[in-house]
């Protein structure tokens, strides 16, 4: 059965989003299903709720003190507002490393109100400014804990590289070695896996942190400070925000998202087939909704989201962005 994300312009359709969708059981693996679950896409940052764990697991937030919010920024694609980039430059201060060492490149703020004030104050955006910038200060502080090379973290033979894909392929059930790699946005490596495979993941992640275990860590950071995983006017802080702990979620680049409700035990992952970010978070919330893993007055208060109203130039409210997603249930 196929899922998209319709674009109206008056009483017409005029744009088709087709979306791909998995949804997985911690125990029972997948339960429900749009398009092709099978599907293996690049999941980009959306898995850094994973990248992030071994910063639990190896007992770096203990030896350098991180917070929660801290921990929370590991995970995060942030808008670069004042207190993230606090929060990143806190994470390298601990770990003893320079902001020079940072492998992300440079970019403006995501948040269009942090870029113009950083413009006028005259700074010029440096690499602590990009939305990975958590991430990468994270990964330093693991190489820095371990004894590691900080030179080269970001490279697929590094220790660190290495320690997240043996992450994944835990998780994932997937061997690191047949795990197909590109190198994402920021320079880091980025895994392509099969949706079924990253929702049965994200399913395990959210039991384990019901049950206690190190990933509870990462999702109460995401969870307790959704701010710093995303930011003002975000859906990833909106929904967390909004879920009060029932919900992490976490976006990625060309359409893919995850989540996970460790009530329920379950996990998603989505990919929108032609990359579309405009589609990608009707969908997701469609998709929690049919699982019942947000109510009505959920939905409504994440209306801007679920259902963007368009305008043109002049203010007009011209058309909407609609999630026409049906989630059929796999065969026992």
């Amino acid at each position: 059965m196929t899922s998209s994300v319709e674009v109206t312009r008056g009483t017409l359709v005029e744009s088709r989003h087709i979306v791909h969708i998995a949804v997985a059981h911690a125990e029972r693996g997948l339960v429900m299903s749009t398009g092709d679950p099978t599907l293996t896409a690049f999941v980009r940052s959306a898995i850094k709720m994973f990248q992030a764990l071994p910063l639990v697991e190896d007992s770096v937030v203990e030896r350098y003190g991180l917070t929660t919010e801290e921990l929370a920024l590991c995970t995060a694609s942030h808008n670069a507002e004042p207190f993230h980039v606090d929060a990143a430059r806190r994470i390298l201060a601990k770990a003893g490393v320079s902001e020079g060492a940072l492998a992300c490149g440079p970019h403006a703020p995501m948040l269009a109100a942090a870029a113009d004030a950083l413009h006028a104050s005259g700074t010029v955006p440096s690499r602590i400014h990009n939305n990975c910038s958590g991430k990468h200060a994270g990964m330093l502080a693991v190489a820095q804990s371990h004894g590691w090379p900080i030179d080269g973290y970001h490279l697929l033979a590094h220790p660190v590289q290495h320690r997240v894909a043996q992450t994944l392929s835990h998780w994932t059930g997937i061997r690191a070695e047949r795990m197909a790699i590109g190198v994402d946005g920021c320079g880091l490596p980025t895994f392509a896996l099969p949706l079924d495979a990253v929702a049965f993941a994200c399913a395990r992640f959210a039991a384990a942190a019901a049950d206690g275990a190190p990933a509870s860590g990462v999702v109460a950071a995401m969870t307790g400070h959704p701010e710093y995983v995303a930011g003002t006017d975000r859906l990833c802080t909106s929904l967390m925000t909004t879920a009060r702990g029932r919900i992490f979620a976490k976006v990625g680049a060309e359409g893919y998202y995850c989540a996970g409700a460790p009530g329920a035990r379950l996990g998603i992952a989505l990919k929108v087939e032609d990359g579309a970010k405009r589609a990608s978070e009707p969908a997701l919330l469609a998709t929690l909704a049919a699982c019942d893993l947000l109510s009505r007055a959920d939905m409504e208060a994440l209306r801007e989201y679920a259902q963007p109203l368009l305008s043109n130039t002049r203010g007009d409210v011209v058309g909407e962005v609609r999630a026409r997603i049906t989630l059929q249930r796999a065969s026992a």
